[in-house]
């Protein structure tokens, strides 16, 4: 068995990470490992380009894959047949209502290929405690009092990292990123972080960036001014329709005052 030679973080999580640039190729990203789950901690990783990614009983193991997936928030695409088919739903869309449990159902949902989750208690604790700081973000997708879909990630400044998504009825997650791109669209944020690439992802809009140029664009918008707190009275509640008729043009909500879109 061949052992991997990658740093261990110091204890204090004001240390910097390794330079992303220096994640192995194989496997592909692997950084380093250890240190903790702490907001101070979490926000830093993200802030370059890296996050977490382990499985319960291993070590906290951080990642910076190359290339990185990412969505233009104006790239989700929906299929004609799917558009026609949640076109009939009385579904509403909503933000950070019912964060804990948007974590809980992506926890729980089955991927295929995998025997458990990555999102392990300790992860929801963290995730949780960075939403609480205002940090973190739920988008929801409902059909009355049911739950049917969701997604959540880290927001700074201007750029949102994308976790992990969940359907509890078929469509939920493909609503619930569709709705995502749609109010980042209105922002102003013009893409975000899709982690690893995957033919889903693929097939929905997404796309692949080296990852010299995914930093760089992470610490231009990272930069750039947006308050932390929750999206729930922005986002507002929004329907179906909102989501189908393709004009979510960007507004000065969310630190979007006309400065320059970024160019994937």
């Amino acid at each position: 068995m061949t052992r991997l030679r990658i740093p261990q973080l110091a204890a204090d999580p004001r240390e910097p990470f390794p330079d992303p640039r220096n994640a192995l190729r194989s496997p592909d990203g692997l950084l380093a490992f250890g240190g903790d789950l702490s907001p101070q901690r979490l926000l830093n990783a993200y802030a370059h380009g890296i996050f977490p990614w382990y499985s319960e009983g291993q070590p906290i193991l951080w990642w910076s894959p190359d290339p990185r997936m990412v969505f233009r928030s104006d790239g989700v695409h929906l299929s004609r047949r799917f558009r026609q088919q949640v076109k009939k739903l009385d579904w509403t869309i909503r933000a950070d209502t019912a964060f804990d449990r948007v974590v809980l159902n992506c926890a729980n949902s089955p991927r295929a290929g995998q025997s458990g989750t990555w999102i392990t208690t300790a992860m929801r604790v963290a995730y949780g405690q960075l939403h609480r700081l205002g940090h973190t973000h739920a988008i929801e997708v409902w059909d009355g009092a049911l739950l049917v879909g969701g997604l959540y990630g880290v927001a700074i400044g201007r750029m949102f990292f994308a976790e992990s998504m969940f359907s509890a009825v078929s469509g939920g997650s493909k609503v619930a990123l569709a709705a995502l791109a749609g109010i980042l669209h209105e922002w102003g944020w013009p893409l975000f972080d899709a982690q690893v690439e995957s033919e889903h992802l693929l097939r929905m809009g997404a796309t692949t960036l080296p990852r010299d140029a995914f930093l760089d664009i992470v610490a231009r918008q990272t930069a750039l001014a947006a308050a932390a707190g929750p999206w729930t009275g922005s986002m507002g509640e929004r329907g179906i329709d909102w989501l189908l008729d393709g004009s979510h043009e960007p507004n000065s909500a969310h630190g979007s005052t006309g400065s320059p879109r970024t160019e994937l």
